[in-house]
């Protein structure tokens, strides 16, 4: 129970900081001793950051933690971290701001403090103020006309993502230890992916938004952002609820292979990484494919009706941007109605951006309301279907590199509409989603994203947790290896792949050179090359029948492959077939008729037949 009670405050100077220091009982139920820093004036540097904290808070203060439990009792788990908290979490005494300078005007401070922030307090950590947010957590950019727009510290050039773009910065610039916002349509996955750090988006409606402000319930979780996955995990330990302790499972990566059409970049460095991540550790299966357009379109017969009729759809492209427009269409509605009378009454100012995307849920109707409800229900089931309690779902968080800071309205337009296609999928679904950090490209931050079914919030934190390091790892190697040219997102990572096995050959790794081989072939099967280097390197293992399976595919797709030819007379010779093994000699001296290699073995052969 909270209580009131009269204080005493004396000011004292720490450092050049004004402080005040609150002694007392009650100011928060957790918290004895409450420390409130002045919020300072920004001084914006050159490249539009600020000298201080890169513009990501609206206001400093600092919430202390409950008091350490006294020994022999084990620290609190998140001891001695700092966080900061977006502006849509109420904190006692403060007016949740949402963003806007007009909605902090009309309402009155919080009689309490949102419960998964009192929880994060319970548990050690401190608080250290309140972040900037795209106003109503409308934004996709992060970009804040109020407040200023918070800088990624190492490209403060480009677009910080929205809408919790000031928790994403504090966690970038290593201000804090970690940071709290909420994902409605993309609002932790986007500035994750854009700052380069994870982030992670719970499943819809396992930590309580209690205290929270509402822009879409149907959307709206308390998601978080990290620099350490470690971090990420003890926050999540926390914030989800309580489950029993987790059983050994094999992990299924299946990758969502016409999702990376959106991306050349994620596609080359993503699917590579992942891989060989995934050949590094145990307890992994092989990747698998698969077209979640189409899965979708054959698992969610309601969303039928809202599929363009276009030569895409038979790549399940319109089933995805069917599922994004209704998305947002949901979304729209809720917002509207959450938030209409207030709109209509204070009539607020807003960024041109924000004004367009208000007046747009304002004037939503009513029709197909019940149908997208049911497109939600429908997906859920079907991920679950596919990905149960052990797969996870691979897919690229973002289409590209972020936008430049202030970029043409139509171009963010675009860009934002490739993005929720790809956000849709945890975001109808209700499943959780982690971002990843995989280096760079041009200087931008690039991720991938892992998804999980509803409820599996635990067993992802546990699988980033335990991939991280080698991601990293085979992150910085991929780094060094040039992107190869612009023709098609699964044919580049496929080469990317064939030169690595061939790397792999060269130094007498035949296992590695197989994987990389097969890889390779998963994602581009039309390719006689990866069929014939694979099965050179299970000539050298003494694999001779795979060899020659190998061989076999690769003549189909390439009927003057001598390389082919070659390796399949030698499989065959191994596994006592000197017919068809001489046959195949002379096929290859047809195609070459100085080929040494082969005039040699045909007459073997040959000697051997007689005899």
């Amino acid at each position: 129970m909270e209580t009131s009670k009269s204080i005493k405050v004396g000011k004292i100077n720490v450092s050049t900081t004004k402080a005040w220091i609150v002694i007392g009982i009650g100011v928060i139920s957790v918290a004895g001793v409450v420390v409130f820093l002045e919020t300072r004036r920004r001084r914006k540097t050159l490249d539009g950051s600020t000298k201080e904290d890169f513009g990501a808070f609206i206001e400093r203060f600092v919430l202390a933690p409950s008091p350490q439990p006294p020994p022999p009792a084990a620290r609190q788990s998140l001891s001695g971290l700092t966080f900061a908290v977006k502006d849509i979490f109420d904190v006692k005494g403060y007016v949740t701001g949402f963003g806007n300078p007009d909605w902090k005007r009309t309402h009155e401070p919080a009689p309490r403090t949102a419960v998964a922030v009192t929880r994060l307090l319970k548990n050690g950590a401190t608080c250290v103020g309140k972040t900037v947010m795209d106003e109503f957590s409308l934004g996709f950019t992060g970009e804040n006309v109020h407040y200023g727009t918070p800088a990624i510290p190492e490209v403060p050039t480009q677009i910080p993502g929205g809408s919790s773009s000031g928790s994403a910065v504090a966690v970038a610039a290593q201000i804090v230890d970690f940071a709290i916002g909420t994902d409605t349509l993309g609002c932790v996955r986007i500035p994750a992916s854009f700052c380069g750090i994870l982030g992670f988006k719970a499943s819809h409606g396992v930590i309580s938004c209690d205290g929270v402000l509402s822009n879409s319930q149907s959307f709206d979780t308390v998601g978080w952002f990290a620099r350490d996955p470690s971090i990420l995990f003890r926050v999540g330990s926390i914030l989800l609820p309580v489950l029993p302790a987790e059983r050994r499972r094999m992990r299924r990566l299946i990758f969502a292979d016409d999702c990376f059409q959106f991306s050349r970049v994620s596609s080359q460095r993503t699917i590579p990484v992942v891989n060989r991540t995934i050949e590094s550790l145990s307890g992994y299966q092989q990747p698998q494919l698969v077209n979640i357009g189409k899965f979708i379109a054959s698992n969610v017969p309601s969303l039928k009706g809202f599929c363009e009729k276009s030569l895409n759809s038979q790549h399940g492209v319109s089933t995805l941007k069917a599922l994004s427009s209704v998305m947002i269409s949901l979304q729209r509605y809720e917002f509207k109605t959450n938030h209409e009378e207030w709109i209509k009454t204070i009539k607020p100012r807003s960024a041109p951006d924000i004004s367009d995307r208000v007046f747009a849920a304002i004037n939503t109707t009513h029709e197909n309301i019940k149908t997208f409800y049911k497109v939600r229900t429908e997906l859920r089931a079907a991920l679950h279907s596919l990905l149960k309690d052990d797969g996870i779902l691979v897919i690229p968080t973002v289409p590209d590199v972020p936008l430049k800071l202030k970029s043409k309205k139509n171009l963010a337009s675009e860009f934002q509409d490739r993005a929720f296609v790809l956000l849709s999928i945890a975001g109808m679904s209700g499943c959780c989603q982690v971002t990843i950090p995989l280096g760079k490209h041009d200087s931008s931050p690039i991720s991938a994203s892992f998804i999980a079914s509803h409820g599996e919030d635990k067993y992802l934190l546990d699988t980033v947790l335990d991939m991280y390091s080698s991601l990293q790892e085979q992150v910085n190697i991929a780094s060094n290896l040039p992107l190869l040219p612009d023709t098609n997102g699964s044919i580049d990572a496929a080469e990317l792949l064939k030169d690595k096995g061939n790397a792999a050959f060269k130094g007498r790794q035949w296992n590695k050179a197989v994987n990389y081989y097969s890889e390779a072939i998963k994602l581009n099967s039309a390719n006689a090359t990866f069929y014939c280097n694979r099965a050179a390197a299970y000539l050298e293992l003494g694999c001779f029948q795979q060899a020659e399976e190998d061989c076999n595919m690769a003549i189909s797709l390439d009927k003057k492959n001598v390389k082919a030819y070659l390796r399949r007379g030698t499989a065959r010779e191994m596994l006592l077939c000197y017919k068809e093994s001489a046959q195949d000699f002379r096929h290859a001296l047809v195609l070459e008729p100085r080929n040494k290699v082969a005039d040699l073995a045909e007459k073997r052969l040959r000697k051997l037949l007689i005899c």
